[in-house]
């Protein structure tokens, strides 16, 4: 999404016409700036996705998924408006999926790679940690970047923290109401 474009779309569709703009909040999430960004993403969602797919099962999964995704891009839309940066890639539904995975698996621990000097090795860590590391890394970002752009009256981009801070507490809200808590939930 470019939130400029999104903004100047709501003001009515005209058939005949190109995919409308708010479109692209859907489209967008499936579109990477590149091979780092999508390997990223997929990892991410490979990790806690397949615990909280099994939760609601496929539907409400992709009923989930694509809310959080779309929640993500109006947070980022709402925080710059006027930006002509554009914003794209899963991270905001994947965000959604890590709000989630907090809640109803909070004991969840995970494996992850450590690096020790010249030496790597694997550790198994808490889930929560990982996740509130990433969490608060993207409140302290999002406010450092909203922070320059005010400062600096330019442009500022790379990340779409906010996005990521939307679909995170999308994924809080909406695990729950869709039910990742309850047992009989499989389509």
């Amino acid at each position: 999404i470019v939130p400029r474009e999104l903004s100047a779309s709501f003001q009515g569709v005209v058939v005949g016409q190109e995919v409308p703009e708010w479109a692209t909040l859907i489209t967008s999430q499936f579109l990477h700036g590149g091979w780092w960004h999508l390997i990223s993403n997929m990892l991410f969602l490979w990790v806690f996705g397949n615990n909280i797919e099994d939760r609601l099962g496929y539907v409400k999964y992709l009923i989930f998924y694509l809310g959080c995704g779309i929640f993500a891009g109006l947070c980022q839309w709402f925080i710059g408006m006027n930006s002509a940066i554009p914003s794209l890639g899963a991270s905001g539904a994947i965000s959604g999926v890590l709000g989630a995975y907090a809640i109803r698996f909070p004991q969840a621990r995970v494996v992850t790679l450590a690096f020790l000097g010249f030496f790597i090795t694997t550790l198994r860590i808490p889930a929560l940690i990982l996740i509130g590391f990433f969490f608060i890394q993207n409140i302290v970002s999002g406010v450092a970047s909203l922070q320059a752009a005010a400062n600096m009256t330019v442009e500022t981009g790379g990340v779409a923290y906010w996005a990521h801070i939307g679909g995170f507490v999308a994924g809080f809200i909406l695990g729950p109401v869709l039910g990742i808590f309850s047992r009989d939930n499989y389509d």
